[in-house]
């Protein structure tokens, strides 16, 4: 079975590293940003390091806001 390599900030899911790290991510804190790479293992339901939300993929918990975020941001992936 081949591995898959999925964005941090995202979750977008890739082939390979350098595929990921390549590509653009629309969740970059930085203007035209690149994928960062999420260096956990690949569950079955992810949780937020800031409010321990539990979500059924990376996509999803990165995807909606946390209220307990430093800068009011999105979810982020505990490991």
């Amino acid at each position: 079975m081949a591995q898959n390599y999925y964005c941090k900030l995202c979750g977008m899911k890739y082939p390979s590293i350098s595929s990921l790290t390549a590509a653009t991510c629309s969740r970059s804190p930085v203007r035209n940003g690149n994928h960062v790479l999420y260096e956990g293992a690949e569950k079955s339901s992810y949780v937020c390091k800031y409010c321990g939300m539990k979500y059924p993929s990376l996509s999803s918990l990165t995807g909606a806001t946390c209220s307990r975020h430093p800068n009011k941001g999105k979810h982020e992936p505990a490991f």
